[in-house]
């Protein structure tokens, strides 16, 4: 039977803490593979003393032994790359590949990014600012440019300054001033003189990995319900976050599609705008952000916070088509008296157990439960107090998916493994 590629992927609004996961999974995987989105995403790791925050380079680059890929579904903003890159010195050699086919974030589509956000002012979507979104719309439109572009800066050049001056009466209502050939050509320089060195035909290292048996992770970003299709729409990023997105970007099939783990917090967080129906604006809500440390990785901002909603991770578990939960973060719900799962909807009076397609205007049904105490650390599952089990085995019950690990922590061994 041919080797299959296992897989990674956030079940709710993203920050689940799929960089611990895939940091603890990596370490037995021979290639670590990222597939979608760009450096609007971060995976925290903490090792030791040492806490990394990586938006586009694969988490596995980690394990000394594993080679890394960025794919082409991922979006890539060179400068933020490069940038990236230096924390690992000369160590990345022959270690990360970068898809000649993954399309590029230049400096227009961030402010093009920026200045739609303006424009929207009370109905901004709470985008990061970066590109991403400007950046697969060129790539949908095909006025986009790719990694590999970069072996004919001159040529590549002079396309972007074709297209700008096309486009000069929409870039001048912005206010966005484009720049001149022989700046744009100097940077587009620097970076291929940066990049190139890493730069690869992926899809065909994939199959050549997966032909010769080598073990196989795929690393998603954001989470399912910021999925361009199947999350809260517009309230999304531009990219196929869920499993399926995985095949799209590394130009995998299904069937090198082998087990899949949901990542998915004990409670539940939002960056940015859009629905969220369990947020809690109360004190509880700041207590959870407070004990969760809950900060973006890549902006910084305060994320909302609020329960676990098991109709949302039912729905995540099933598109993506898990096969296991990784709990994350248990031990941030260790003092409360009381916590909550959501275990259904109220819409207009009446009860519904799937998710709509909005989620404006809902009355979340909640399930108390009996809190506890001294999970932190724990990392054997007859140690975790007697509440936090039922809790865990609740979960279980309302999202017909089995919980495969649990964290309490961020530390590797501060893990229980089911």
């Amino acid at each position: 039977m041919k080797n299959q590629c296992d897989l990674i992927v956030g079940i709710q609004w993203g920050d689940e803490g799929k960089g611990k996961i895939v940091d603890l999974m990596a370490q037995n995987y021979d290639v670590v593979c990222r597939y979608q989105g760009g450096h609007n995403a971060g995976h925290t790791i903490v090792v030791g003393d040492k806490t990394l925050a990586l938006h586009l380079i694969p988490s596995g680059v980690l394990n000394p032994d594993a080679i890394n890929i960025i794919g082409n579904g991922v979006v890539i903003s060179p400068e933020a790359l490069i940038e990236e890159m230096k924390q690992f010195g000369d160590t990345l050699e022959g270690r990360l590949f970068i898809s000649d086919k993954a399309h590029m974030i230049l400096d227009h589509h961030i402010l093009i990014d920026q200045a739609r956000e303006r424009l929207r002012g009370a109905k901004a979507i709470g985008t990061t600012g970066r590109g991403i979104g400007p950046a697969y719309g060129s790539k949908i439109e095909r006025s986009g440019h790719r990694i590999g572009e970069l072996r004919d800066t001159q040529k590549l050049t002079q396309n972007l300054i074709d297209y700008f001056e096309t486009y000069k009466a929409i870039f001048d209502a912005m206010e966005i001033k484009t720049p001149s050939f022989d700046t744009l050509k100097e940077e587009l320089d620097g970076f291929a003189k940066e990049l190139l060195p890493f730069v690869e035909d992926t899809t065909s290292l994939v199959w050549k990995s997966i032909d010769e048996g080598k073990r196989i992770l795929l690393e998603g970003a954001q989470g399912t319900l910021l999925d361009i299709d199947h999350g809260t729409y517009p309230f999304v990023t531009s990219s196929s976050t869920i499993s399926a997105g995985a095949c799209i970007g590394l130009g995998l099939n299904p069937k090198d599609i082998g087990k899949v783990t949901g990542i998915v917090k004990a409670y539940c967080t939002r960056v940015g705008n859009g629905p969220f129906p369990t947020e809690d604006l109360g004190e509880e809500g700041k207590l959870l952000g407070k004990n969760g440390h809950e900060f973006g990785t890549t902006t910084g901002r305060p994320r909302r916070c609020g329960w676990f909603d098991a109709v949302a991770v039912r729905y995540a578990s099933r598109i993506n088509g898990c096969d296991q939960l990784s709990l994350m973060k248990l031990d941030v719900l260790d003092g409360f008296e009381k916590v909550k799962i959501c275990v259904a909807y109220e819409i207009d009076g009446k009860r519904v157990d799937t998710l709509p397609q909005s989620l404006e205007n809902i009355t979340p049904i909640y399930e108390e439960f009996d809190g506890w105490s001294d999970s932190k650390g724990v990392s054997k599952y007859e140690e975790l107090p007697a509440n936090a089990k039922a809790y865990v085995d609740k979960i279980e019950e309302l999202t017909g998916t089995k919980v495969g690990l649990i964290s309490t922590g961020p530390q590797r061994d501060e893990s229980i493994i089911l």
